[in-house]
């Protein structure tokens, strides 16, 4: 059987085009498996992911991963736009204010639950509270596929929907801030907070502004358009290419193209049909997506016992946050209690916006020039990391899964 295995990697693996073909095929039969199992779909796209990629029969070169990542960056700029739409203004008045203290509670209880755990433990001050602002990250792509499988509606998913994405922002402004003050130990040089903080929002601001200007312009463009097919072209053109943009001037893509759809969806009602055209597209990009997701997560972190206590610890903290974030801050403000019971558990999975963060430390110069003793401190940081979003892709969107369910409201 391994005999056959070497055969295929060895005359088919190379192409990117059987790379796809591969995880598009496995990634549907374990994510027929799941569900069979009362499982979301997602969870056996990743487990696919994990069966050929490098932590096991290794069919997927690291050549092809590249380019394979041009396929995730396309499934969360559509992620990004279907959350925007649902940031109605008449949405916004009715739950605005309570979305933005729900999201401020969880992320910080979550940041310094983490960050004084990890202390506590023994880990140093700049690892501790760099991987407490990582902590604060939740992914939005299970959310999104959990909530278009099941259809659900209503409160529970507006409220969902707000606060993932207002957390990708909050995150970075976090992130920037503990990054600032870590990074004047591990370079023994100054770096003022002030600059970190404003370039955190500059980020966000020019995001933003790239999101408004396409999301502007597909709605001019297609305004007076009938064929549904131009309206496609159009519409995917512009969502590329505010995509491209803002990763080739390190913005955020995913900022950019939340507000291109929370832009859409309040110029006109009409323009709800731009996002019905994504649909179709969206199932074999989900399946990909998550497969690729899968290849990436490397089991060799397992193998080290200090990183499998702290990586727990970090699990375990994240999760009290995320839960009791919502859960307080819920009650506080007399939200359904629905909502305040289950709303944090759809806050577990992680992925994409954690490790982004967790590589912009491992490429930063101030680490490539700190001592070898901090370049291996970053090093374990590292794998906490993947450590926490291995088991939160796993376990994550099932949770995510039955707190929707527990708030069901058919579209």
């Amino acid at each position: 059987m391994l005999k056959v295995f070497d055969i295929i990697r060895y005359y088919f693996a190379h192409h990117v085009i059987f790379s796809v073909g591969l995880l598009l095929i496995v990634g549907y039969i374990f994510g027929q498996l799941s569900e069979k199992i009362k499982l979301p779909a997602i969870t056996g796209y990743i487990l696919a992911g994990v069966l050929i990629g490098s932590s096991g029969l290794q069919m997927i070169r690291h050549e092809n991963m590249e380019m394979l990542y041009v396929i995730s960056e396309v499934t969360l700029s559509f992620i990004a736009v279907i959350i925007g739409g649902e940031f109605s203004f008449h949405k916004l008045k009715l739950y605005g204010k309570k979305i933005v203290v729900l999201t401020l509670a969880q992320m910080l209880l979550t940041f310094f639950l983490v960050s004084f755990g990890l202390l506590l433990l023994g880990l140093p001050n700049y690892i501790a509270f760099i991987l407490g602002s990582i902590s604060a990250a939740t992914a939005p792509a299970a959310t999104v596929v959990i909530v278009e499988k099941l259809k659900a509606k209503g409160k529970f998913v507006d409220y969902l929907y707000g606060i993932v994405a207002l957390d990708d922002a909050g995150t970075v402004i976090i992130f920037s801030i503990a990054f600032a003050l870590s990074a004047s130990i591990i370079g023994k040089t100054e770096l003022h907070l002030s600059h970190s903080i404003l370039h955190a929002l500059k980020e966000i601001l020019f995001s933003v502004l790239i999101g408004a200007i396409a999301g502007v312009i597909i709605h001019f463009a297609t305004a007076k358009k009938r064929n549904m097919n131009e309206i496609k072209i159009i519409s995917l053109g512009l969502i590329f290419l505010s995509t491209s943009i803002s990763i080739s001037l390190n913005l955020s893509p995913l900022i950019a193209n939340m507000t291109l759809g929370m832009i859409l969806v309040n110029l006109s009602s009409k323009n709800i049909r731009i996002l019905f055209t994504l649909e179709p597209l969206t199932p074999p990009l989900y399946a990909v997506f998550f497969a690729i997701a899968g290849t990436e997560l490397n089991l060799g972190v397992f193998k080290d016992s200090s990183i499998i206590i702290a990586g727990l610890l970090f699990i375990f903290l994240r999760g009290l946050g995320k839960y009791f974030g919502i859960y307080f801050s819920a009650m506080a403000l007399k939200v359904h209690k629905n909502i305040r019971n289950y709303l944090g558990l759809s806050l577990f999975p992680q992925a994409g916006v954690a490790i982004g963060l967790i590589l912009f430390v491992q490429a930063s110069p101030i680490v490539s020039s700190a001592s070898i003793e901090i370049q291996n401190a970053i090093g374990k940081m590292i794998n906490i990391v993947l450590m926490s979003v291995f088991f939160n892709e796993i376990i994550g969107p099932p949770l995510s899964k039955l707190a929707i369910l527990k708030n069901l409201k058919r579209r």
